[in-house]
């Protein structure tokens, strides 16, 4: 592809922006390590949640949507979709809990809810676990994408571009920590999406206008309804039937257990991870609360239909997924959709798009992953005692080693999809100890502890013994039976582990009711013995409500745009009526339910039974 001059002109103009804002926060950044991580905890809810938005749009995810969209069509996206559930629950039930918890990291509380030594070793490992292991496999994906997008649009050396990118992403990072990362996800996001919708009415243009495209991959896929229908199911002869590609086992397995079962970072259930890190940001628990509304609503309904819109044409445009230069990629086809569509100076500002898309979600994990190192490894472990600059200074060597880690890991990775799976598989067992640890007193450090260690080993186990699982299109059927066996065996292990061993000290879950007031019959004990009788869980009944109102306004708003991209502008509008609905019923709920307690935050309390 060649660019002109106006088109690299664009691309530095993004560069020079991204490190314009990094200097303007400099300054702010390194007077605390609570600046440096956490923005001073006074970012807006709109700036939070539109940072997260930015984080999951990641250089990789229009090429895996197209591949999805181009083998099984729009409802092949339900591979993600089913996650909503898991999301909605952030955001009613566990939003303003973490924001009560007052600490800097995810990986904090587990010293906050424990006690003794099995929580500081349950902290610490999973600041490494979490910061340096599952953290360099996910920029090494997202960078694979990059290499993969650059080697196609640009022939040039991908090392160099990738380089480019990482320079200015770290430069930003690295200087001015997460109020930089804030801002210029917001800048890369109105970026990246101006340029997917461009490409995507350009692509449309190509094949014939939105009624050729949904003629030709109706012949395609053998029906419009296999091609077009946002539902993973179908009514056959004999009844609701699912797709061939989702067999109603998998089906099952992913709509009732993989969103509230599998750890993932981004959709952890419980909250976790950046996510969590924004809410930690955000200037009250009401922000924190409506920066998480606010991602499910954009991550799931809003931002998904220029990318299947493209994929779908590249189902025409690229028959098989076969590139001009003969190599056979489905998701690679999107690059060359925008290498063979888009005219100056839109290849300039795709380009630019892209490059935002990387450098969103990098400086995102390398400026959380360095929090875990420095707060929960470095700080807690080695050096307790330092000055706050000191400790933003080893932020910042963090955070460069983080990358130059990530750059190894790179060429490790033999696939995306792979990495992608290996994750949700881990992580399988762990998903419901990291809701109950908030509602329920006899969860105890040790029973994390077991679920990681449980779920690690069984899924590993399981991988082997499933056939097909290794295989590169193995059935959805072999993810769902190494999904079952690992939550079924792993919960057998940690409740098992959890009755053998003590309870956390009175003290401590005293110490922690206190602090973030949970409510709800599962702390009943703790809360009478406190004095403060059986409380409800924060929002009461309507947190009930809401979330079932949060999941009914996501689907019906997805539903509803895809129906009227598609021209069913009736249905679309009935859908999106459905949506304003249950939107009003949360904003409602908002205004009408009572203010909550704002508990004092304390201090770690498991430093006095470091003896334990």
């Amino acid at each position: 592809m060649n660019l002109t001059t106006i088109d690299w002109l664009i691309v530095a103009a993004y560069f020079l922006l991204s490190t314009v804002i990094g200097l303007i926060f400099t300054k702010r950044g390194g007077e605390s390590l609570d600046e440096y991580f956490l923005s001073g905890r006074q970012v807006p809810w709109w700036l939070a949640g539109a940072a997260m938005v930015a984080t999951t749009f990641a250089a990789d995810t229009p090429l895996v949507v197209t591949g999805l969209v181009a083998s099984k069509g729009v409802a092949g996206n339900w591979l993600w979709w089913n996650m909503v559930m898991s999301g909605m629950l952030t955001v009613f039930f566990f939003a303003r809990l973490w924001r009560r918890a007052n600490v800097m990291t995810d990986v904090e509380f587990a010293e906050i809810r424990y006690g003794g030594r099995p929580a500081a070793f349950l902290r610490g490992f999973r600041a490494i676990y979490l910061g340096v292991a599952i953290n360099l496999i996910i920029m090494g994906w997202v960078t694979r994408a990059m290499i993969k997008i650059l080697t196609i649009s640009l022939g040039i050396s991908p090392l160099l571009a990738v380089g480019i990118c990482f320079v200015v992403t770290v430069a930003y990072s690295v200087a001015a920590g997460l109020w930089a990362v804030l801002w210029t996800d917001l800048v890369q996001f109105v970026i990246k999406m101006s340029a997917v919708i461009v490409l995507a009415i350009y692509a449309v243009q190509k094949v014939g206008g939105m009624a050729a495209l949904k003629a030709g991959v109706a012949q395609h896929f053998g029906s419009e309804t296999a091609a077009l229908s946002v539902l993973p199911v179908r009514f056959g002869p004999g009844g609701l039937e699912a797709y061939s590609w989702m067999p109603l086992l998998a089906l099952g397995v992913f709509l009732s257990m993989q969103w509230w079962a599998a750890y993932y970072p981004g959709a952890e259930p419980g909250g976790g991870g950046y996510v969590a890190q924004r809410i930690f940001s955000a200037k009250s628990e009401r922000d924190g609360v409506l920066a998480t509304l606010l991602f499910q609503v954009a991550h799931y309904a809003l931002r998904p239909w220029p990318w299947i819109i493209t994929g779908l044409a590249t189902v025409l445009l690229y028959p098989g997924g076969r590139l001009p230069n003969g190599t056979v990629d489905a998701e690679g086809a999107y690059v060359q959709a925008f290498v063979d569509l888009l005219p100056t100076p839109w290849r300039g500002f795709m380009m630019a798009g892209f490059a935002a898309a990387y450098m969103s979600t990098i400086g995102t994990h390398l400026n959380w992953g360095a929090s875990y190192l420095v707060n929960d490894f470095y700080k807690r472990f080695l050096k307790p005692d330092e000055e706050d600059k000191h400790y933003v200074n080893v932020g910042r060597v963090a955070t460069v080693s983080l990358f130059l880690a990530s750059i190894v890991v790179t060429y490790f990775l033999s696939s995306v999809e792979q990495a992608w799976k290996f994750l949700l598989a881990i992580g399988a067992g762990t998903g419901l100890v990291l809701i109950l640890r908030w509602y329920w007193w006899r969860i105890n450090a040790w029973t994390e502890i077991s679920a990681m260690i449980a779920s690690f080993v069984i899924s590993l186990v399981a991988m082997q013994v499933v056939p097909g699982w290794l295989a590169p299109e193995g059935s959805p059927n072999v993810d769902a039976w190494v999904m079952m066996i690992t939550v079924v065996l792993s919960t057998v292990v940690w409740l098992t582990v959890t009755f053998l061993t003590s309870p956390e000290p009175a003290p401590v879950l005293d110490a922690f009711y206190k602090r973030v007031r949970p409510g709800g019959p599962g702390w009943a004990e703790v809360s009478t013995r406190l004095g403060f009788g059986r409380e409800r869980t924060p929002g009461g009944a309507l947190a009930w409500t809401n979330w079932i109102a949060g999941i009914v306004a996501v689907y019906a708003s997805l539903f509803g745009i895809g129906k009227l991209v598609f021209g069913e502008t009736m249905a679309g509008l009935i859908m999106l009526a459905v949506a304003a609905v249950a939107f009003a019923w949360i904003a409602r709920s908002f205004r009408t339910d009572e203010a909550e307690p704002a508990p004092a935050a304390g201090g770690r309390v498991s430093e006095a039974y470091a003896g334990d």
